[in-house]
């Protein structure tokens, strides 16, 4: 079975965390996750070719090309898909909408990417401009620097990607082709083929996909533990009630909630310990957050559409379920762990290092994550190490792109 995750179905403004498509995907979903994670780990011991791409920690996101209903080129933020497409054609457009550093960006790149000649519609990230760009000494050796967001990249200032970058206005890598005759009917498809794209020296374009994967094998080490947690999912896997997958799915409420609950363990840093104890927790949590609502409410008759909305979802958590969930929170532990073992292979192919910025200096990190894609190029998988990359997101220790002057 191939990647899936119906991104070629939708627009790609927000893609599933792997471990998640246990929560949102029921069965189906859940054995999806498992044959992404062993496809992805037969084309890392050179067994068949993939394609697998990086998530660059760009910003801001930037959709571009040929407005269908009229031919002009525009830019655009995440906007392009509302019912009224917000897209961008002339300064005065941007600056009717935006301000400070987006607005000069989005300038730029209105400017810049014309030049390129792209035909139809094409997502990627802005990576930097000209005075986004800076020399750095990094534990001895120099490097020129762009820091967009959490992480900051960086290029031996003596190598040929350093010298094209420094002659380059504007950089940007690119990840999603779309096609339709509306932007409301688009769909969207992982990848873009760069070849059919005009050279600019103004613009450092490039897509995201990581070059020579079918050189890179894993060891039979790390290959051993791989196979260890993966055969560990697929045990607990079949421990779960499917019911159990499938009201999850038909309850996305209830998933987010779940979800939400777990993404409060990530933003601490903190692993999920005992699941049984999770499972009581989150029943504990979810109880908390209704009472809030009910304490919030005047009247009897609020407080009692509060209760029975908390009576609703706490009516989920039979024995049978209970069960399943802990079984459930086990899988993902699995999924997390064999994960990150394929992350740290991932990251030995990068060609760019990858650094966060501390008020006591930088400090080596991985990239923001990776999409493994099948060979059409159409379906996608997220894999990210959460905890170290949404701690750095988070933490006040960690300088970000945007704390700088003037921005």
């Amino acid at each position: 079975m191939d990647f899936k995750e119906f991104i070629t179905e939708s627009k790609n403004t927000h893609m599933t965390h792997i471990e998640d498509k246990v929560l949102y995907g029921g069965v189906k979903g859940t054995r999806e996750a498992i044959m992404a994670l062993r496809s992805l780990r037969d084309m890392l011991k050179g067994e068949h070719d993939g394609n697998v791409s990086v998530k660059w920690d760009g910003a801001p996101a930037i959709f571009c090309g040929t407005d269908p209903s009229d031919g002009k080129f525009f830019v655009a933020k995440k906007g392009i898909f509302n019912k009224n497409p917000k897209v961008y054609k002339t300064d005065a457009d941007i600056d009717a909408d935006t301000s400070g550093d987006l607005s000069i960006k989005l300038k730029e790149a209105l400017k810049y990417l014309p030049e390129l000649g792209i035909k139809g519609v094409i997502q990627g990230d802005f990576l930097y401009s000209k005075r986004d760009l800076s020399v750095a000494t990094i534990k001895g050796e120099k490097y020129l620097t762009f820091h967009p967001n959490t992480i900051v990249y960086a290029l031996p200032v003596k190598s040929d990607g350093a010298k094209a970058v420094k002659k380059s206005k504007i950089g940007i890598v690119w990840h999603t082709t779309y096609k339709g005759s509306t932007f409301e009917s688009m769909k969207a498809s992982y990848g873009v083929d760069v070849s059919k794209l005009k050279t600019s020296k103004n613009v450092w374009s490039q897509d995201a996909m990581l070059r020579d994967l079918t050189n890179m094998t894993m060891s039979k080490k790390e290959t051993a533990i791989v196979n260890e947690h993966l055969s560990k999912a697929g045990f607990l896997f079949n421990k779960i009630a499917g019911s159990t997958l499938r009201q999850l799915e038909a309850n996305q409420q209830l998933a987010g909630l779940i979800e939400t609950f777990n993404n409060s363990y990530v933003r601490k840093g903190q692993v999920i310990g005992d699941t049984n104890r999770h499972v009581n927790a989150l029943i504990k949590w979810i109880g908390a957050r209704y009472q809030k609502e009910i304490d919030k409410r005047k009247t009897e008759k609020g407080k009692a559409a509060q209760q029975k909305k908390l009576d609703d979802i706490l009516s989920f958590f039979s024995t049978r379920n209970k069960t399943s969930l802990k079984y459930m929170f086990d899988l993902q532990k699995a999924i997390v762990l064999a994960k990150l073992r394929l992350i740290n292979s991932l990251n030995k192919l990068s060609k760019v290092r990858t650094f966060v910025k501390t008020n006591n200096g930088y400090k080596v990190t991985g990239e923001e994550g990776y999409v493994a894609i099948d060979k059409i190029g159409g379906d996608a998988v997220k894999i990210v190490d959460r905890m170290e990359f949404s701690y750095n997101n988070f933490s006040n220790s960690i300088l970000k792109g945007w704390d700088k002057p003037g921005k």
